[in-house]
């Protein structure tokens, strides 16, 4: 028997005409390309939304065709958020940080209608041009006084594109499985894959953040999204925010340590969205003055593990960190590590220890692990395994690519995350590592993530990564590359000597090689693909 409930779609549209009905004054403030700070509300932006939706039909897109961008976190990058998916086309979010030949491979395979690009990527999208499609429409988003000259023929000027439009629109209607954004990974091993999000799933994943991180996700707290937006839809923030009333302070692309502080401190943020990365560099700042910035006392930590050093400086100034897991694939929040209030009389060291795992997951993700033959493994804190999800918001294939999406499932329907990672009674989850990451030596593994963790606790050390090097005896064996901090000199012997506190000796590197700064993937993380690749062929 069914229920006898009206069923209507779920439509990410829908979000900012809530918003902006409920939470009309709520702010939009963006550090603009034009080099100023720009201020609008939810009520505002809904109708520059509806005459962007408008103008995407007068240039031709209908439901379907993917709309692309190029741009940093700000107000006309989040109105194409809404205009692009609510008028049944797809957003696709493209990182500007992709190879040269990354980048044209994902807007030919997402066949790309029109491509609207920050005026700080424009350069980019000149050296391109002669690579990417003939019928591709190019839009820079500024206004005519910014306009820059361009090699780039018939390129439309944002501003001009919404002049005279109506700001009312009656969205269409479409099935919720309607496709809404598209999202491809890094493509650390061969091409980019893309993630197709549905507006169902978009909707879930931002009800399932309001519903998880409760205490920042509400009317009149102020975020900073430092997590791009064409980074997983900057974790659901665009989503989740205006659904919550909460404000949304963009800070374009001034990401550095001492212009994320004065933006946060000018902007009274409460709390703040990215990766280790962006936080050692504003934790640096902090140090430096002395203080924290004004009303700040919540960070969101994702994209790549956080050491137990960057979370334990941060929560002894008094700033909660919440450690978060997910995939692309996961769109992408998978668990987060907000403590509940039955952990709040714990000692500051178990609550640090506690935060150095992902968390427990999310509402609608499952979890499991497996062993190599695709057994079950217990939830008992201590039996690692392959970790495996499924739920609504995770996908169910790569965007025309079967041939990459057959070995990620398994007969169940789950998703291969590629993770170690053991889950414990309480439902805490820990990846031990990267499958790829782990070092096999003379038959015993040794995690990586393990050795790298320690060793971020070291005063001066500002980022590190282990990695296998070939070895004639044991096969494979770690080495260590340190990157110190700007003014510090640590010794190899100290290093070694801190590892060899916490592990056996058996796990030590082998060597320790200082470096003056570590290669990054297009999402910021440590490149470990480029590391291997340069120290194998050293030692080859």
């Amino acid at each position: 028997m069914k229920g006898m409930m009206m069923h209507r779609p779920l439509k990410i549209a829908d979000l900012i005409t809530f918003a902006a009905e409920n939470h009309p004054s709520a702010e939009l403030v963006s550090v603009r390309t034009e080099g100023d700070i720009h201020r609008t509300t939810y009520r505002e932006t809904a109708g520059r939304i509806a005459q962007l939706a408008h103008a995407l039909k007068a240039l031709g897109v209908t439901e379907g065709d993917r709309v692309a961008t190029l741009a940093w976190n700000g107000y006309r990058h989040f109105e194409l958020y809404y205009a692009i998916s609510g008028s049944g086309a797809v957003c696709h979010t493209i990182n500007p940080r992709l190879s040269a030949e990354q980048m044209t491979y994902i807007v030919g395979h997402a066949q790309d209608r029109v491509l609207f690009v920050d005026l700080t990527f424009v350069p980019i999208v000149e050296k391109l041009r002669a690579h990417l499609p003939d019928n591709l429409q190019i839009v820079v988003m500024t206004d005519r006084a910014h306009m820059p000259e361009t090699t780039l023929q018939g390129a439309l000027c944002y501003e001009e594109l919404l002049d005279g439009q109506p700001q009312e629109i009656d969205w269409p209607d479409f099935p919720e499985d309607q496709a809404a954004g598209l999202c491809y990974t890094s493509g650390t091993t061969g091409n980019p894959k893309g993630t197709l999000f549905s507006h169902r799933s978009t909707v879930l994943h931002a009800l399932s953040l309001c519903v998880t991180i409760p205490k920042v996700l509400r009317e009149g707290v102020r975020i900073l999204p430092v997590v791009p937006l064409f980074h997983v839809n900057a974790w659901g923030l665009p989503y989740a925010a205006p659904l919550a009333g909460a404000s949304l302070i963009f800070p374009g692309g001034a990401l550095d340590g001492k212009s994320l502080f004065d933006l946060m401190d000018g902007e009274k943020v409460v709390s703040a969205w990215g990766v280790p990365t962006v936080w050692l560099g504003l934790l640096n700042e902090i140090n430096q003055r002395g203080h924290l910035p004004d009303g700040f006392s919540d960070i969101v930590v994702g994209g790549s593990a956080a050491s137990r050093s960057l979370i334990e400086a941060f929560e002894q100034k008094n700033v909660n960190v919440c450690h978060a897991w997910g995939m692309t694939e996961m769109s992408p929040l998978g668990t987060q590590c907000n403590l509940p209030p039955s952990m709040d009389e714990m000692p500051l060291d178990r609550r640090v220890d506690r935060k150095q795992s992902q968390g427990r997951r999310v509402f609608g993700v499952d979890l499991k692990i497996v062993d190599d033959n695709g057994n079950r493994l217990p939830h008992d804190g201590s039996t690692p395994g392959h970790l495996y999800v499924r739920g609504n918001t995770i996908t169910s294939g790569y965007f025309e690519n079967e041939e990459a999406s057959k070995p990620v499932f398994d007969a169940e329907g789950w998703f291969c995350t590629g993770d170690i990672a053991s889950i414990n009674p309480d439902g805490f989850l820990q990846i031990t590592d990267r499958s790829k990451d782990l070092i096999k030596s003379g038959g015993e593994w040794i995690s990586s993530l393990d050795l790298e963790n320690i060793v971020m606790s070291h005063p001066g050390i500002a980022n590190c990564a282990v990695i296998a090097v070939p070895d004639p005896k044991w096969d494979e064996r770690p080495l260590l590359i340190v990157q110190a901090r700007e003014d510090a000199q640590p010794q190899k012997q100290d290093i070694l000597d801190r590892l060899a506190e916490r592990v056996a000796k058996w796990q030590l590197p082998d060597d320790v090689v200082f470096v003056d700064s570590l290669p990054l993937t297009a999402t910021g993380k440590v490149s470990k693909l480029t590391l291997r690749k340069h120290y194998s062929e050293e030692t080859s």
